[in-house]
């Protein structure tokens, strides 16, 4: 059996997190696959190294001195290599950077000497081999992840070294030229990691406790969730819980290999486990999640449900301008389009006139509206739920906008008032989770 381990920046900040990690890595003989991100932020006043290579490059670009960044990334790296004392000779790889900075300098290869150079410091202190990332993930010239090419990389690197250290963030081009994942990109590599190899688990490792039930900015020490279903997470995600990177669970979903979000500072907590299937029953909404600042086209028309190709011409609007579709709740002879606000702030009155020529229907503009999804693989079939979330609305005084509900009963979405946003949210928390 195969664990593959994925820290986050914030699990290899400083010297005290590298022992960490260490730690986790070696008290589980089945971890043995290790992909790191980037040195993270030792503190909330601190810098992610990822962010001052970003600098750094941008200063390179404007010919702006640089020497005081370059010399914060030196000491950082440099800092945790001599007080954990280990072996490995950064300074080396240092000068040679330091050798390549220069206006041309590819933004991808510098960024991604962050995850580079961790992966290096993590496979000297582990005892490791270090693979490097751009020998195992192989992208098209347009930037696609060639997975016939890179699966067999990845099989033939575990064949020889049966315990290896990889960076994650990036890969590479046929031509051996460094390309990045999007940002966030290292939960992916871990995930195709764990596909290739077929792994029993993916661990990825951060500073919280897996999930939370709720968004803790809003909801004191929300409730964590011990299990979920990979299509409840991304009715969560979709809504605004920032929990993975999105496409990190597309490789593994297929060949159900379990997710489990875990805390390095409290490594014997749980965490929550991701898989396609959960038999835990003891909660009826897993989650609750949210965003603002959504906008609402309400068309009216009369006898609009005999008309046939109604809907269609009404979308066609939508899809003229690109605008992508949130909600279409609907009644007999009306219904609303509900899209982000953000899509549509240069074009709404455009819009509004295309459907009003279309459709020949009367239209109007709701600009105050935030949506909460009520998730939960429980909610099926279980009676009385909308009764109850109606109540708690109603004993917060708090109006009810919009209503839908999708066929598989996963998720109930509620419109409301930005300004009730989150007192709708604490309420729903209190009544349905806490």
């Amino acid at each position: 059996m195969v664990v593959v381990t994925k820290f986050g920046g914030s699990s290899l900040s400083c010297a005290t997190q590298f022992s960490k990690v260490k730690n986790i890595v070696l008290s589980d003989e089945k971890r043995k696959i290790v992909v790191v991100s980037a040195l993270g932020k030792r503190d909330e006043n601190d810098t992610k190294i990822t962010d001052l290579l970003y600098i750094l490059q941008a200063h390179l670009q404007y010919s702006v001195d640089y020497r005081d960044i370059w010399q914060m990334i030196c000491e950082r790296f440099i800092e945790i290599q001599r007080e954990l004392g280990i072996s490995y000779d950064i300074q080396q790889d240092l000068d040679e950077l330091a050798q390549k900075l220069s206006k041309n300098i590819s933004v991808d290869y510098l960024v991604s000497r962050g995850e580079y150079l961790t992966a290096k410091l993590m496979s000297s202190y582990l005892g490791y081999p270090f693979v490097d990332a751009k020998d195992l993930f192989v992208f098209s010239y347009s930037g696609i992840l060639d997975e016939a090419e890179t699966e067999p990389r990845i099989r033939r690197a575990f064949e020889t070294y049966g315990t290896i250290v990889v960076p994650g963030f990036y890969g590479s081009y046929p031509n051996g030229e460094i390309h990045l994942f999007s940002r966030g990109g290292s939960d992916v590599s871990g995930s195709i990691l764990a596909k290739a190899l077929h792994a029993s688990l993916y661990e990825n490792w951060t500073d919280v406790s897996g999930i939370m039930a709720a968004d803790p900015r809003i909801i004191p020490n929300p409730k964590s969730i011990l299990e979920i279903t990979y299509s409840e997470l991304r009715e969560l995600s979709y809504m605004g819980a920032n929990v993975l990177h999105e496409e990190t669970v597309f490789p593994v979903q297929h060949l159900n290999i379990p997710i489990n979000l875990k805390n390095t500072n409290d490594p014997s907590h749980p965490g929550t486990l991701i898989q396609n299937e959960c038999h835990d029953q003891s909660s009826v909404v897993t989650g609750l999640a949210g965003k603002k600042d959504f906008m609402s086209f309400n068309i009216y028309k009369q006898h609009m449900s005999n008309e046939v190709g109604f809907l269609r011409k009404a979308l066609s609007v939508f899809e003229k301008f690109h605008i992508s579709i949130e909600h279409i709740p609907s009644g007999i002879d009306c219904f609303s389009v509900v899209v982000l606000k953000s899509q549509v702030e240069n074009c709404k009155y455009e819009i509004v006139t295309e459907l009003k020529k279309s459709l020949e229907s009367e239209v109007s503009l709701d600009s105050d509206l935030a949506v909460l999804s009520i998730v939960g693989r429980n909610m099926a079939h279980k009676i009385g739920l909308c009764g109850t979330i109606f109540q708690t609305l109603g004993k917060e005084k708090i109006n009810i906008k919009l209503l839908a509900q999708g066929p598989s009963e996963l998720s109930i979405i509620i419109g409301v008032s930005t300004a009730d946003y989150e007192r709708a949210l604490i309420a729903l928390y209190r009544d349905l989770i806490a």
